[in-house]
């Protein structure tokens, strides 16, 4: 058996990111966020630390490290994000596991 070694954030370097600079697959519904109060769950939750809450209490998005593994839509209210899966030939390329 093989034993994969390393911390997360070493494992996750090695993974290439595709990024398409015309299509943000990412949008956030502020109104939604703000109304609901979950700003900060959404930047907790998210493994790649692609979400971040502003000075002014916005939550902004980097799409371009997404990972794709969908926890911000399993714990968000319906409407609060549009989603969806980055063009063909961007988005994330797992290179370990």
């Amino acid at each position: 058996m093989t034993r994969i070694m390393g911390t997360v954030a070493e494992r996750l370097a090695r993974n290439s990111y595709q990024t398409d600079e015309e299509f943000g697959h990412i949008e956030i519904n502020q109104r939604i966020v703000r109304v609901t109060g979950t700003g900060r769950l959404l930047v907790a939750v998210c493994p790649a630390h692609v979400y971040a809450e502003e000075p002014d209490g916005t939550i902004s998005a980097e799409y371009a490290a997404c990972l794709e593994c969908g926890t911000c839509l399993a714990v968000m209210p319906a409407g609060s994000l549009s989603w969806h899966y980055p063009r063909g030939g961007f988005g994330v390329e797992f290179r370990e596991g």
